[in-house]
């Protein structure tokens, strides 16, 4: 690739990308420029919009959201902080794609909780499984992650999951993991882990409405299935 050692600052001033993101909004620049404005600089021998480039013929802006710190640091030119920077822009977008101005998000259907949870799910590689406790009016008054890691009877137990619900005094509760595989198919333990749920929420007095698998672009609902 040929170096440029133009500086941002040697640039006509109307072409830099940041006075160009004033004076005409950010749909005006480039997915590099844009990227270039987050990284700010680049080095002695490649200004950053170069370096913005062609961090972009490597990934596209999908792949670019997953690349790890690690992944991201061994490109030249990013080093911890251009890396962090990078991951902070994707995560800021992830969290505003689940963004509620409600103060108490209303939970009405498994779609719901599909909505709330995949942007944040989409892209990981293990399995997490999350609780949402609800109020009478099936508020969301606290969402927790109860484990990490592959889903099993011994990680996902019943103590671990209804002891957030006990301390949030909810009313009802709904489950919900990711596969990473990207099909929502439950397994035989996913069923097993839901029935085992279900009986203890009995026994409590707090209800298990549902427990939704996530998958690439679908969901599944165990109360819809009739498992629940």
């Amino acid at each position: 690739m040929q170096e440029y050692k133009i500086r941002i600052q040697d640039m006509q001033k109307e072409e830099r990308p940041r006075e160009r993101l004033i004076k005409s909004g950010t749909a005006s620049l480039s997915d590099s420029e844009l990227l270039a404005i987050i990284l700010r600089t680049g080095s002695r021998k490649e200004n950053v919009i170069n370096l913005s480039q062609r961090i972009l013929s490597e990934y596209n802006l999908k792949q670019l959201s997953q690349t790890s710190l690690g992944q991201l640091m061994k490109i030249h030119g990013i080093k911890e902080g251009k890396a962090s920077q990078i991951a902070a822009c994707f995560e800021i977008a992830r969290r505003l794609e689940s963004f509620n101005e409600d103060v108490k998000p209303k939970i009405n259907s498994p779609e719901d909780v599909y909505r709330r949870i995949y942007p944040r799910m989409r892209e990981q590689k293990k399995e997490s499984f999350i609780e949402l406790c609800l109020d009478t009016k099936n508020q969301v008054i606290r969402e927790e992650t109860i484990s990490t890691g592959s889903l099993n009877a011994n990680i996902v137990h019943p103590r671990e999951v209804f002891k957030t619900a006990l301390a949030e005094s909810a009313a009802h509760i709904i489950v919900a993991h990711n596969h990473p595989s990207g099909d929502p198919t439950p397994s035989r333990e996913d069923i097993e882990i839901t029935k085992k749920l279900v009986e203890t929420g009995k026994i409590i007095g707090i209800d298990v409405l549902d427990h939704v698998i996530i998958g690439d672009g679908r969901h599944f609902s165990m109360k819809e299935a009739g498992h629940i």
